[in-house]
């Protein structure tokens, strides 16, 4: 019987170890990808000189702490409206549902948002769009927020991942317009994960 117990445990622990890895792996993954985005001229927000400098985003150490996974509840009706951006421009969208999680042994709650103009793309009809501010920013993190994307999941839950939150373009260049994250999306912690600001 005790034998069958400790190859159970082992069995849960080997488990616990792959889910972690993988998650290890795929913020992995998302930063090396984010560094080549910066290094490729067609798609990075930084100048000729800064590219030729560049050696790659600052990013907290992955931390699997801040990988979660969320009860997303989809909130219908929701008119659409302005979020206000860096600049006069007028992003038209829509909140999509809420996110219910646990982060640092507490409850935590953020808004997930629709842009209204990639209802009609066949690439980005299904992406949403969570722009949040939290104790780190002016900090160790840009002042304005960071974003997360999510894609429109098929149940009630949805993994969110803050070792993949990353910078509005407008920490790296006053040319972009950048949306503002809404009050209601701030976290009163440290998240200590993800892209930290940008030192030139």
């Amino acid at each position: 019987m005790k034998h069958h117990i400790s190859l159970l445990l082992l069995l849960i622990c080997a488990c616990g170890l792959a889910q972690t890895s993988e998650k290890m792996k795929s913020a992995k993954a998302y930063q090396m990808h984010l560094n080549e985005e910066f290094r490729n001229p067609e798609e990075s927000p930084l100048s000729e000189e800064e590219i030729k400098e560049f050696k790659g985003l600052e990013f907290f150490k992955i931390d699997t702490a801040y990988t979660v996974e969320a009860n997303f509840v989809r909130t219908p009706g929701e008119a659409p409206f302005v979020m206000p951006t860096t600049t006069e421009r007028q992003p038209v969208y829509v909140k999509y549902g809420e996110l219910y999680f646990f982060l640092k042994g507490k409850k935590r709650k953020l808004n997930v948002y629709q842009n209204q103009s990639f209802l009609s793309d066949p690439e980005l009809y299904d992406y949403l769009f969570v722009p949040f501010t939290d104790d780190t920013n002016g900090e160790t993190t840009y002042s304005g927020g960071r974003y997360m994307d999510l894609r429109i999941p098929e149940g009630d839950s949805i993994i969110l991942d803050f070792n993949k939150a990353y910078n509005p373009y407008c920490a790296y260049s006053g040319n972009y317009s950048c949306p503002i994250p809404p009050e209601e999306n701030h976290l009163d912690a440290e998240i200590a994960a993800g892209v930290k600001s940008y030192k030139k």
